[in-house]
């Protein structure tokens, strides 16, 4: 609640942010201009709406089509086996050197031809575009959008290069050594060094001047809706050698192949996929990309340009979400809010207002608590006045307006992040009490009464029982503080006097075992703010 009661503070020192006039809004600032909303607001959701006449379509062709195809997938599994445990035999799980002669020479051509007869017995058309590069042109595939497990069809296409995959898949029967086969970059969840050991993998393998098959990598790191490319993942990027883009396009009249978080299940896709006459998927070869020496010292760079110049050949925007909005999402379900009120671009978000994610986590479970009365899981005024226990006033509609970025009349989780961190930086002292006047002057007569005054001190320090009686007579000297004796600036500097001393005898009271501003809760900005100020005051009497 305090953190509002300093953003009003920031808002009465904007220019033309006139409190008596809350039909004035005020201008963005250059920072706050840098939070534009994204082009695509959830890349992770995909329609699951099917016509009538579609259902009937797929019923009638699935009858035939999907126990031919499903008993063919099977059988061409049954046949990559005996290949992959040929050239996996006596293998460890985790290779230290390259799978190399004659088993390489025998079984690599038998899963390339076998690989492809799958995904066309599954109905996938696939057209090819560009030049495969060699090993030493580009040691590393990044292949985006990454929107189904179908996309596998990326590594068939390429040659069977090596994938990164998480160690529990080459454990799955059967799948599990064909897997090992294409000599996987395999990632433990349960090593707290994993990142770092497969970082360190990706480079050995990208720098043995082509000893090592190919990586292929899908630097989106989850699956979207092919509708934006979304921050790419500096994996690939690290070891800053050239990388081959891929292109990944499914054409289709009816989507049946697009994973996403909110959609269809795994069954559900490989049974409308196996029930359509075919699929058509193009698989484009982009010209190599060379790292200069900027973008070799600096992989974020690197992903980002690629990303930009693959986005730009498919006509689609970027956006700067990645997995942990996917997590956010999963923690907004959990918290009965729709799910996609967690998204707020995770990798724009934290890189510039410093965040983590347990941080906006934590933001998510506050505002759950404001929004989970109000329907769609956005906050309006109502809301947003009874949350801090305020009347709507025109100070209060000024403060809703900065954090309604989008003037759509709510605020969104992101909004409501957004505003946290850049419009409640530490503000002025004297600009706090005077908004906090303002704020807490219910009845707006210009005049604060001692049980309004207990109103704003007991909401910033969140002691709902604080006796403040003997504070106020010694600011308001009489039985109550008008605006302009705030306002004047000797009043203001008693009142700090006052402050320094009553107000720190009441944090002496009310945490006897911490006498230190670390003792208070750490979200409560204005309430640091207010007795850093009392105690630095009480220390040296002559600042």
């Amino acid at each position: 609640m305090d953190r509002c009661v300093e953003a009003a503070a920031v808002a009465a020192t904007v220019p033309g942010a006139g409190v008596g006039n809350a039909a004035l809004r005020p201008p963005m600032m250059p920072r706050q201009a840098s939070f534009f909303p994204p082009p695509v607001p959830n890349p992770f959701v995909q329609q699951t709406r099917i016509s009538a006449a579609s259902r009937l379509w797929i019923f009638l062709l699935g009858i035939i089509l999907l126990p031919i195809r499903a008993l063919l997938v099977a059988l061409i599994l049954l046949l990559a086996w005996p290949f992959a445990a040929i050239s996996t035999a006596f293998c460890p799980e985790k290779l230290t050197h390259p799978i190399t002669g004659w088993r390489r020479k025998f079984t690599h051509p038998a899963l390339k031809f076998l690989g492809h007869a799958m995904f066309f017995a599954m109905g996938f058309i696939v057209s090819v575009k560009g030049k495969i590069a060699s090993p030493l042109e580009a040691p590393i595939f990044v292949a985006a959008p990454h929107s189904t497990f179908f996309d596998g069809i990326a590594c068939v296409t390429a040659g069977l290069p090596s994938m990164v995959s998480r160690n529990e898949n080459a454990q799955v029967p059967l799948i599990g050594r064909i897997l090992r086969a294409v000599q996987p970059v395999l990632v433990s969840r349960v090593d707290p060094d994993s990142r770092k050991t497969t970082i360190r993998e990706i480079i050995k393998r990208a720098t043995s001047g082509g000893e090592w098959p190919q990586i292929l990598v899908f630097p989106e790191g989850t699956c979207t809706n092919r509708s934006c490319l979304i921050t790419f993942k500096p994996g690939a990027f690290i070891p800053g050698v050239p990388v081959q883009p891929i292109l990944l396009r499914y054409p289709n009249k009816l989507d049946t192949v697009t994973w996403t978080w909110q959609g269809y299940t795994f069954i559900q896709l490989c049974v409308l996929t196996f029930c359509q006459p075919f699929t058509k998927v193009e698989v484009e070869f982009m010209p190599v990309q060379v790292p200069n020496d900027e973008e070799k010292s600096d992989p974020v760079l690197f992903a980002s340009r690629v990303r930009n110049f693959m986005a730009d050949a498919l006509g689609i925007p970027v956006t700067d979400h990645t997995y942990e909005d996917c997590r956010l999402m999963i923690s907004a379900g959990q918290l009965t809010l729709p799910m996609e009120a967690g998204l707020v671009e995770f990798t724009k978000i934290s890189r510039k207002l410093k965040l983590d994610w347990d941080g906006i986590r934590k933001h998510l479970d506050e505002y759950a608590t404001i929004a989970s009365s109000s329907k769609g899981g956005r906050i309006g005024i109502e809301e947003f006045a009874q949350y801090l226990k305020l009347p709507v006033s025109d100070v209060l509609r000024q403060l809703f307006a900065l954090f309604d970025r989008n003037r759509d009349g709510s605020i969104d989780f992101r909004e409501y992040v957004i505003g946290l961190a850049v419009l409640c930086n530490p503000a002025n002292t004297e600009e706090i009490i005077q908004v906090a006047f303002k704020l807490f002057d219910v009845d707006e007569d210009g005049y604060i009464t001692e049980e309004e005054f207990s109103t704003i001190l007991q909401a910033s320090l969140g002691i709902p029982d604080l006796d403040v009686s003997g504070l106020f007579k010694e600011i308001a000297q009489g039985d109550s503080v008008s605006y302009g004796t705030l306002t004047d600036t000797q009043a203001i500097w008693n009142s700090k006097e006052a402050l320094s001393v009553s107000g720190t005898e009441l944090v002496y009271q009310n945490w006897p075992q911490e006498r230190c501003l670390e003792c208070f809760p750490k979200e409560s900005k204005m309430q640091a703010q207010f007795w850093k100020l009392a105690l630095a005051r009480k220390r040296n009497p002559e600042a």
